[in-house]
């Protein structure tokens, strides 16, 4: 069973969401996402700063296996992004839920988060993939 920390958000997109507080989140996919799609080879951050909505594909992961577009998980602004993944995209294999975040973001509606999966959820969106 892949690791799923309880203080974390995510999506059926297998992204997961870490509230920074004041509407700030930091972004980044999930162990059991990494883990399929296998050595990470390159990273397509997002293109600067903006509006986007959730749902709206906004960068990329490029593995041995496939690319895989990363979603917005909520409504709001991108505010960083991880720049040590342009030369260091293995830090999504090796800390996914650490050094391997990918962007930051402000979210339009703090009550956003309420609608995303906790840790139980995403197990179940998990068991039903496999």
């Amino acid at each position: 069973m892949s690791n799923i920390p309880a203080d974390l958000k995510y999506t059926r997109t297998h992204e997961w969401v870490r509230s920074e507080g004041d509407g700030h989140v930091t972004v980044g996919i999930t162990e059991y996402a990494q883990d399929s799609l296998g050595d990470l080879v390159f990273v397509e951050l997002p293109e600067g700063e903006g509006t986007i909505e959730a749902g709206a594909a906004c960068a990329v992961v490029e593995s041995v296996k496939a690319a895989s577009d990363i979603y917005a998980p909520v409504d709001g602004d991108i505010t960083g992004r991880n720049e040590r993944l342009a030369d260091e995209p293995e830090l999504i294999n090796s800390d996914p839920y650490g050094e391997g975040w990918i962007f930051t973001m402000t979210m339009a509606d703090a009550g956003a988060l309420d609608e995303l999966l906790d840790a139980d959820g995403y197990a179940e969106v998990i068991a039903e993939e496999e």
